[in-house]
């Protein structure tokens, strides 16, 4: 199994959802979608009786980083890590795509950290079937209330619906409970977008599975394990950034086409991967519609990764054309 092999670039954390909060969904289907991952039956050892899943607590895995200063005389770090935690965790969209391994006897191993922001840690892990295949997914845990920061959010949560009146209070005031949810609903946010939107045709990475604050999705880079360059990062010329433009458009037209524009989007939220724009970082994702703001966010985005294109010689990159055009989609 090829390892991780860190790509940095850490002149901007903007891809991380910094100072934002979840989709401008309505609000039940997060809270669908977090009952659905805490309430999943537990695992029952061979005598019958119920045992606790591998991940013990809400946003942390509870796994150990190998030890690699042992070299040829380490131990098989495969065998010694923990059991996959797929079958206590909510699950993506169905069917699971070949490459995903579902296998309840795979072992989970951590393989370092890809990056860390405001709100979300990310990492990568290698989920492998002891002696057989496995697949790399990139981990984002959701930082609990203690360490992290909510100082732009409420824009990107009008429209939304809280159904349990104690809940909302409770975020609106920002209270320990409140930012705990916060925090779950994020995660939860972004795996409904994600699932939305990878069902629909976007370009956007598999989610893999949810369980509490922390969401597993596909690692987005190449097969030897080295990690997608941001679009930021990317280099090429104009007739290959003219084809990543219409590529990238074709997902945003995915997401106009269920009533959503990204939030945030930048080219440090969009990856290059095998010539396409994989966009990532959808926990803010706003209605356009239902949002009163959201034809400001819709405008804020096309104008900014218009202006990267346009820089780079793209003649078609207007943010003002293509605001039009993903609003007429998005409102029908």
């Amino acid at each position: 199994m090829p390892r991780f092999r860190l790509y940095s670039d850490d002149s901007h954390d903007s891809d991380s959802p910094v100072g934002s909060a979840s989709s401008s969904y309505d609000d039940a289907e997060f809270d669908d979608q977090l009952e659905s991952a805490q309430h999943i039956p537990r695992r029952r050892s061979k005598d019958g009786r119920p045992s606790g899943p591998t991940l013990v607590s809400e946003g942390k895995s509870g796994r150990v980083v190998p030890d690699r200063d042992l070299g040829e005389h380490a131990p098989d770090q495969t065998e010694s890590a923990p059991y996959s935690s797929y079958d206590v965790a909510g699950h993506g969209p169905s069917p699971a795509p070949d490459w995903l391994i579902t296998s309840l006897s795979a072992r989970d191993t951590p393989l370092g950290s890809l990056k860390s922001g405001k709100e979300a840690d990310v990492s990568v892990l290698d989920r492998s079937i002891p002696g057989g295949p496995g697949c790399l997914l990139a981990v984002k845990t959701y930082r609990d209330s203690r360490h992290r920061m909510f100082h732009r959010d409420s824009g990107y949560q009008e429209g939304r619906r809280v159904r349990r009146s104690r809940e909302g209070r409770a975020m609106a005031a920002r209270t320990t409970f409140g930012r705990d949810l916060l925090s779950a609903k994020w995660a939860s946010a972004e795996f409904a977008v994600l699932s939305k939107l990878w069902t629909a045709g976007a370009m956007v990475p598999y989610p893999v599975q949810i369980l509490g604050s922390e969401l597993m999705m596909e690692f987005v880079g190449e097969a030897d394990g080295v990690a997608a360059p941001r679009l930021s990062a990317h280099n090429g010329d104009t007739d290959e950034f003219t084809a990543l433009w219409h590529d990238l458009v074709a997902s945003l037209e995915v997401l106009a086409h269920e009533g959503l524009t990204h939030g945030d989007l930048s080219p440090y939220n969009v990856l290059v991967q095998d010539g396409r724009c994989v966009v990532i970082d959808l926990p803010q994702a706003v209605d356009v519609i239902a949002n009163p703001q959201g034809d400001s966010f819709l405008t804020r985005d096309c104008q900014v990764i218009a202006t990267f294109f346009a820089r780079r010689g793209v003649l078609a990159a207007d943010g003002e054309l293509l605001a039009l055009h993903l609003g007429g989609i998005a409102r029908g």
